[in-house]
């Protein structure tokens, strides 16, 4: 069964770092772009940081300069390495790709479930 599986959540202070993964698990062909999208209490979800296959990324604007986001594409990989925390980055933290399944289907949209980042002093 195809999952993306996210794992680095945690709580910090401000000021310090955390490094989310998230795996695709086995039965994938392929594996396009790949992001990390955010949730806060009472917001909407939120694009934080992507990565194409050719790993071109982009950034939301409120990130830029203290997030990376990385992938290995021979282990169905991506990180998001989150330094200089600030309590507005307080969310659940949810990986995204496009994968194509061994099952035969073209590339479709996955989610994992999601991994808390608090961050307070």
């Amino acid at each position: 069964q195809v999952q993306l599986v996210e794992t680095g959540g945690g709580s910090v202070q401000p000021g310090e770092s955390l490094t989310l993964s998230c795996t695709a698990s086995e039965g994938i062909l392929g594996i396009d772009n790949m992001a990390w999208y955010r949730q806060a209490p009472g917001k909407q979800r939120e694009l934080v940081a992507s990565i194409t296959y050719g790993e071109v990324k982009k950034y939301t604007n409120s990130v830029k300069g203290r997030f990376t986001i990385s992938r290995d594409n021979a282990k169905s990989t991506v990180w998001l390495q989150m330094n200089s925390l600030k309590p507005e980055d307080t969310a659940v933290y949810y990986c995204n790709a496009d994968l194509q399944p061994i099952s035969g289907e073209g590339y479709s949209n996955w989610w994992g479930r999601g991994t808390q980042v608090a961050v307070s002093s």
